[in-house]
């Protein structure tokens, strides 16, 4: 449904026949087979959530293919690993549940799928305790890489619709050995940007 922001926005640039259009044709309140099956395929997805002040945090997951997993039509489930120990996306779907997800197939069709929903924490243990949870799950809350998942965010689906594949470039996949859990920071990619050189070069010249 449009938010009143998109009606505004529509009415000002002409473009509200054809949000109807699209909202009409292409977006629906549930994952149908056709998403669910992409979703599996997908090894990364692009993540949005903000905290109770609105202020928004962009983030990348991957994994193997079907790392997030779909539960049912109106259910997803992603683990969530330490990282570098800020848990930002967890910390602001404590304060606001609200989270959409962008999944991109770069590698084959390029079509995109928005996901937007209410998300959950659960911790492991919460986790395989729900009696209809899947066997695939309950594996996957074990170690992986010297590393298990910190937690568990569950996704109930509010809305899914496709991203337009016509400016999405077709990418190749290379080989790239992967370091799982690793805290190297040759394989963590270090102050690639500098900022903690530039910072300590900064104190430095105040002594």
């Amino acid at each position: 449904m449009n938010s009143e922001g998109e009606g505004q926005a529509q009415r000002m640039f002409g473009t509200a026949r054809r949000a109807a259009a699209f909202h009409r044709n292409q977006m629906t309140n549930e994952l149908n087979d056709k998403m669910q099956s992409f979703i599996a395929r997908q090894e990364m997805v692009f993540l949005s959530t903000a905290n109770a002040n609105g202020e928004c945090d962009c983030s990348y997951r991957a994994g193997t293919a079907g790392f997030v997993r779909v539960l049912n039509a109106k259910m997803l489930a992603y683990p969530e690993y330490r990282g570098n120990g800020v848990m930002a996306s967890v910390g602001n779907i404590l304060e606001n549940p609200r989270i959409g997800l962008l999944f991109i197939d770069f590698l084959q069709s390029t079509v995109g799928l928005h996901v937007n929903g209410q998300a959950r924490v659960m911790t492991n243990e919460e986790v395989v305790a729900i009696p209809v949870i899947p066997q695939s799950l309950v594996n996957a809350s074990h170690m992986k890489g010297g590393q298990h998942p910190e937690c568990w965010v569950m996704v109930e689906v509010d809305e899914a619709y496709i991203h337009c594949s016509k400016h999405v470039p077709l990418m190749k996949k290379v080989e790239k050995e992967l370091h799982w859990g690793t805290d190297d920071e040759c394989h963590k990619g270090g102050d690639f940007f500098q900022v903690q050189s530039n910072q300590s070069n900064a104190i430095s010249s105040e002594e």
